[in-house]
């Protein structure tokens, strides 16, 4: 028996890695192991974002008055997930990023079954270690941590390969009235958001019994 979960994502989304994180947690307490297929969708937050990004700063004191406040956001999600193991590094953080060749990438790495993988590492380059995920020779290395080879990565950024693919694939989200992120598929259950491993849990155990 497999089951199909269905993730849509953006990078720069904390709760997106914060879902992501709980979403494996409850996968652990299964009372049997049991075959996960995650099948990831892109969205961008921020689509009309400069394809290098913009100061984290300067964007973030734009888009929410100031940067105390933004601060203030950054520390409310730091203490909210404090027990999920996650060091949320916005300190190393220099810039917000456009997310197009980060999605790219997973698109690409379906190809080798590596999509949770990749996901999971851009996810935690970003947020843990504040690198920089528009820059392509920071993505390929990402890559072959995962196992996707180094070069091909390069080779494929690049070129404007599988931007027509994701773009796809974001108006099929936009189809199934997806607003907003993480928007995560389980079954019949649609759970929007940071939800508690509790929540993904007992969706898991209703997959199992349906």
């Amino acid at each position: 028996m497999i089951l199909t979960i269905e993730i849509t994502s953006d990078f720069i989304c904390p709760w997106c890695l914060v879902a992501e994180t709980r979403l494996n947690k409850a996968i652990a307490q299964l009372d049997s192991p049991i075959a996960i297929e995650q099948i990831w969708y892109p969205y961008e937050l921020n689509p009309t974002m400069p394809e290098a990004g913009r100061d984290r700063k300067a964007y973030r004191t734009d888009k929410f008055g100031s940067w105390e406040y933004s601060q203030q956001l950054d520390a409310q999600t730091i203490q909210a997930t404090k027990d999920d193991g996650i060091n949320f590094r916005y300190d190393l953080m220099s810039k917000t990023p456009n997310t197009l060749k980060a999605h790219r990438l997973t698109w690409l790495a379906a190809s080798s079954d590596k999509t949770t993988e990749i996901a999971t590492r851009i996810f935690n380059a970003y947020f843990t270690e504040g690198k920089d995920i528009t820059d392509i020779e920071t993505l390929a290395k990402l890559a072959a941590d995962v196992g996707i080879d180094k070069q091909q990565t390069k080779d494929f950024l690049h070129t404007d390969a599988g931007a027509k693919e994701v773009r796809e694939l974001e108006k099929q989200s936009a189809s199934r009235d997806i607003r907003s992120v993480p928007t995560i598929k389980m079954g019949r259950e649609i759970i929007v958001g940071g939800q508690s491993v509790e929540v993904f849990l007992t969706a898991l155990q209703n997959m199992t019994t349906t």
